[in-house]
């Protein structure tokens, strides 16, 4: 797999991150203004993230506000908003605009698809379990709907912004 790259602000500057995925996909290359760096992460919850850095750990926090993601390491705030993407993969206000997509939060295999297509499921119903760092995720349709298509195959390797399941919203009559 080629690099990944990312444009992100952070605070007033746009730094280009390009991203190389290795093993599991939870683990990788990442180069910043030409530093390499070794990274693994596991996301512990949806507020926080474990990363070691070239051997080194550090805890990050994250939150979301109204501009966009903020992240918080050793005391310090970074507010940190994706430019643009130069992966074909959809960015993460395009994602908020299309709710009717289940994306994973993070670079994962894909072990269980719990649902089929033309399936109506219910909020907060499991469509998709995924694993990172030998940890599962179930991915959960955020509304009423019916499963519009299945984008997804078992032991897909799936990244941020791919859309594994297309869900049309039941609209309430």
């Amino acid at each position: 797999m080629n690099f990944m790259k990312f444009r992100l602000r952070i605070g007033d500057r746009v730094e280009v991150l390009e991203w190389k995925p290795e093993g599991s996909g939870s683990e990788g290359r990442a180069v910043v203004q030409n530093q390499e760096y070794r990274v693994r992460f596991q996301r512990i919850d949806d507020q926080q993230i474990f990363l070691e850095v070239n051997g080194r750990p550090v805890r990050a926090f994250l939150a979301r506000g109204a501009e966009g993601q903020y992240v918080f390491i050793k005391g310090r705030v970074y507010g940190v908003r994706e430019e643009d993407q130069e992966t074909g993969r959809k960015k993460k206000r395009d994602l908020e605009e299309a709710p009717g997509e289940v994306t994973p939060p993070m670079p994962a295999v894909v072990v269980r698809i719990l649902v089929r297509e033309g399936e109506t499921v219910a909020k907060g119903q499991g469509l998709v379990v995924v694993t990172a760092m030998k940890m599962e995720t179930t991915l959960k349709a955020p509304f009423d709907g019916v499963v519009k298509q299945i984008k997804t195959t078992l032991q897909a390797k799936v990244m941020p912004g791919d859309q594994l399941v297309e869900i049309e919203e039941r609209k309430a009559s």
